[in-house]
Formats: structure tokens, C-alpha cells, sequence
């Protein structure tokens, strides 16, 4: 069988995509190894150069002072626990809320589909979340952090599309065999959703891994605070500005090269986890797209 001609056009296109592509990514990474380049150098090397990719002086000292107090482990303690708790918890929700919205027969199923989507136009804004979370009595608790973003409708959305693509052959042979709803989706659906349900996961991780304001209004016990807001903290005692230290934590001001090696700590976990539900990320998030 003859080779495929690859024309002139073709040839210029490709060239310039894998141009844009590879500019596109230098541009993105070109940051995060300037952080880390900079949390590994001297603080005077870091003050002398405008813009530090790779250290001349290789220095640990900021991270001996990070890990030298339990502040960034009890912070990193709480986000793991608000990230793996939060997750499951979200998941276990979104899931039962998606497979019975994705059920055609389910009463109702239209005006609760409307009131879902208007959650992503239209919320009750700030305040009125917090008093809630005042006369629900979650204030100063790591429940505050997790009940009030219980589901995200994108997310609940997508889970929903993906459940009504699956074929209604299997729901169908699982009744005959006596299977009722909950066994047709902890033991028949969730198993051959993996795509989806690892996307989602990974959108829900992301979200409570990053909680940031929540924890800036409804926490107001330093030792409860997650490693976000401790990074805040440091950013802010790092540029010079006086805080109340007992409001805050008992990290003393430091350099930037600090700053730096804050922000790799609270970065590496989330880069370590994603290579993993990489190869479900796309596939189940172009699968939920198909059907809105």
C-alpha cells in the first residue's frame, strides 16, 4: 500500500502547532521553576536576580525552616483530611444525585434539573452563606469547609450526562435479575464509570485542596487552619505588613526564599496525584459532554 502524501499545507500547519504548543508550555512552566528554583537559592542570589530559573548556590535552609515547626505539618494534616474527606463526601452526593437525575422516569426530574443549573447563574451570595453557616453551628469547624460545597453542579452535571449515555440495556438485564437501584449503581454503574468518577474526584480534590476564603470566614482557630491559608500568612508577614500575631499563626517573618518553599510544599501534593487519574481525566470529561 502506497504512503500517504503529506501536502505543503499540512507540513506548515503541524509545524506551527507543535510551535504554539511547545511556547504555550515553556510560558506555563517558565514559573513554577522560577518558584522552585528560587525556594532552593540564596536570598541574596534571589534579591540580585530579577528573574532566577536555576540557583548558582544550592541552599536548603528555607525548607529546614518550614519543616523546623509543626505549623506546616498541622496545616498540611488539616488539608489532607479536608481534601480526602471533602472528596468522598462530595463524591458520594454528586453520584447519587447525578444516577437519579440521569433516571427518565423520575418525577420532577425537569424542575429539579432547572433548579440545579440556576445555582451556576445565580447564588445567595456571601453574607447570607454565612449566616447559614452561623445558625447551623459550623462555624470554627472543618464541617465548614466541606458542608456548604457539598455538590458542584458543574460537576453533578457532567456525572449526570455520563450516567445517561450508559447503555439502558444494562439497567434493564440487572432488574430481571432482581437488582434494585442501589445495587444496579454501587455494583453495576460505578464500576465501568471510572473515567468519570475519577475526573470528578479530581475537580472535587483540586477545589478543597485550594479552600482558601472559606477557611478566612468561618475558621477562626489558627491550629484548624489549611496549608493555604498558613501560605497566606507567610506571603503577607513576608511583604512587611503588621498583623496581630495571636490572631494568626506563630510563624515568624520570613524571607522569600521561605515564601518559595511554601508555595512548592503546597503545590507538590496535588502534581503528585494528578499523573495517576491523568489517563481518566480527558475520556471522562469529554464522555459527560456529550449530552447536556
Amino acid at each position: 500500500m502506497a504512503k500517504q502524501r503529506i501536502s505543503a499545507g499540512s507540513k506548515v500547519f503541524d509545524f506551527f502547532n507543535y510551535f504554539l504548543l511547545a511556547l504555550l508550555g515553556i510560558i506555563t512552566i517558565l514559573p513554577f521553576i522560577h518558584v522552585v528554583g528560587s525556594s532552593f537559592a540564596t536570598s541574596a542570589e534571589v534579591a540580585n536576580t530579577k528573574f532566577l530559573l536555576f540557583p548558582t548556590e544550592f541552599s536548603i535552609k528555607a525548607y529546614e525552616y518550614i519543616f523546623s515547626t509543626d505549623t506546616i505539618f498541622r496545616a498540611l494534616g488539616v488539608s489532607i483530611l479536608v481534601t480526602v474527606g471533602g472528596t468522598l463526601w462530595s463524591m458520594l452526593f454528586s453520584t447519587l444525585t447525578a444516577y437519579g437525575l440521569s433516571r427518565r422516569d423520575l418525577v420532577g426530574r425537569r424542575a429539579i434539573n432547572f433548579m440545579i443549573v440556576f445555582t451556576l447563574l445565580f447564588n445567595g451570595g456571601m453574607i447570607p452563606t454565612f449566616l447559614v453557616v452561623q445558625q447551623t453551628g459550623l462555624l470554627n469547624s472543618l464541617w465548614a469547609l466541606i458542608i456548604p460545597v457539598t455538590i458542584n453542579a458543574f460537576n453533578m452535571i457532567i456525572l449526570r450526562s455520563f450516567f445517561m449515555n450508559l447503555p439502558a440495556g444494562l439497567e434493564e438485564s440487572a432488574k430481571i435479575d432482581g437488582a434494585n437501584d442501589f445495587s444496579i449503581l454501587f455494583r453495576i454503574v460505578l464500576p465501568i464509570s471510572l473515567p468519570a468518577i475519577a475526573t470528578i474526584s479530581l475537580f472535587y480534590a483540586v477545589t478543597y485542596w485550594n479552600t482558601y476564603m472559606h477557611a478566612i470566614l468561618y475558621l477562626a482557630d489558627a491550629d484548624k487552619w489549611p496549608v493555604q491559608v498558613l501560605l497566606r500568612q507567610i506571603v503577607v508577614l513576608a511583604s512587611g505588613m503588621n498583623y496581630d500575631a495571636e490572631t494568626y499563626t506563630d510563624v515568624p517573618p520570613p524571607e522569600v526564599t521561605v515564601k518559595m518553599a511554601t508555595i512548592v510544599v503546597a503545590t507538590v501534593p496535588v502534581l503528585l496525584v494528578y499523573p495517576f487519574l491523568q489517563k481518566y481525566f480527558a475520556k471522562g470529561a469529554l464522555l459527560g459532554s456529550v449530552k447536556g
